[in-house]
């Protein structure tokens, strides 16, 4: 049996074989099948939380969703952005023939054939979400964005030689060494407190001997520490919302309609200007939003109509009346739900499909108002300083 990519600890009178894999990888599940097989181990880690776990396990998990309660529950952005991350690792695995996370599927597999118990020993993904979105500001936050849609869209191709590469510990070190130098608020959530979250769990597993299934960028960090005790309560605990957005979000409307009543008073005429002002930049961008996204005339007019109301008031948004309307109209057929995991191969799978297309019309509606709300609001205060 092949020891590249296997990484065996001693501790505490027990042994930890770690797994180094590269996700879309096909010998990588195949090193998973044969690892288990010989060590016959007690217990199987591998890197998932409870909800990637059902997500693996329910291959019909998108058949069963329900437009109108993502909407309600204002979570069409996370989801397409899950829908586009996933599109990311299922575009790289079909190109090698394989499953987007071959080798935890095969650990969950192997563990159940070889009766070991299955541990999912990641933390939550909602936290680590959480904990990195309250700690990389403002800038990072759209840098981050921004790579994460360029790398979904991109059409570079990867070698399985490529894959194996990134296996390796030097490799995988000089790529954090990387990633550190672009977003160094971001490695702590995403890479070192997972390394010592997935550490800890690991520690915990029953039995004497214990494979692990893991992305190979935490091999070198669980190596490391593995050998201390973690407390596993502080590294879940999702940091406090901050209360500048909230701040922000309730001053620009009454600044705005504070600017509109004043200048009424002195002038009417510049108040009127100033209403129509907001409408017009307000309504048109938001609208213009639903059309690049090709939504429904009806719901483009529901657009128009709603930012300049919905930009005074941060608890609702014109992306969310567009969409259901949108959905309502258009309504998604189950095909598309059944289809989803192939058309979020292409960008213009993502247009093509209702479902995804409620979701963008959503997203590019709120995108619009916020634009038109800049313009529109600075507009306001122009006219404002010319009639003082």
């Amino acid at each position: 049996m092949s020891e590249e990519n296997i990484t065996r600890i001693e501790q505490d009178g027990k042994e930890f074989i770690l797994i180094g894999t590269a996700h879309v990888s096909k010998t990588s599940a195949e090193q998973v099948k044969e690892v288990i097989e010989n060590e016959q181990p007690d217990a199987v880690c591998v890197e998932l939380d409870k909800q990637r776990y059902q997500s693996i396990m329910d291959g019909n998990q998108w058949k069963d969703m329900d437009i109108f309660k993502v909407i309600k529950e204002k979570k069409a952005s996370l989801l397409l952005m899950n829908l586009a991350i996933s599109s990311f690792q299922k575009r790289m695995a079909k190109q090698f023939g394989i499953e987007a996370g071959q080798e935890m599927i095969q650990g969950i597999t192997s563990a159940k054939e070889n009766n070991a118990q299955l541990v999912l020993a990641d933390r939550n993904i909602q936290i680590t979400f959480a904990r990195i979105w309250g700690g990389v500001g403002f800038k990072g936050k759209m840098m981050l964005l921004a790579q994460i849609f360029a790398g979904i869209f991109s059409k570079e191709t990867i070698t399985e030689e490529d894959l194996e590469k990134m296996k390796s510990q030097d490799s995988i070190q000089s790529i954090l060494n990387e990633f550190t130098e672009s977003f160094p608020r971001l490695k702590k959530p995403l890479i070192d407190e997972r390394d010592q979250y997935l550490a800890q769990k690991i520690k915990y597993a029953p039995g004497q001997k214990i494979v692990a299934v893991l992305g190979a960028a935490h091999v070198p960090g669980i190596t490391k520490e593995i050998k201390k005790n973690h407390d596993l309560k502080a590294l879940t605990a999702v940091p406090p919302k901050s209360k500048v957005p909230k701040i922000i979000g309730w001053s620009i409307p009454i600044l705005i309609i504070a600017l509109i009543v004043f200048t009424f008073l002195n002038n009417p005429a510049a108040g009127w200007q100033q209403m129509l002002s907001w409408l017009l930049w307000n309504g048109t961008f938001s609208a213009l939003g639903v059309a690049i996204g090709l939504g429904h005339p009806l719901a483009i007019v529901t657009a128009f109509i709603a930012a300049p109301i919905t930009s005074l008031n941060p608890l609702i948004a014109a992306g969310w009346f567009a969409g259901f309307v949108q959905a309502y109209v258009k309504r998604p057929h189950v095909s598309d739900f059944e289809n989803l995991s192939e058309d979020v191969f292409t960008v213009k799978g993502f247009w093509r499909n209702k479902a995804t297309r409620v979701l963008l019309i959503i997203v590019l509606a709120n995108l619009g108002s916020t634009l038109g709300t800049i313009i529109g609001g600075a507009d306001v205060v122009r006219l404002f300083i010319n009639n003082i």
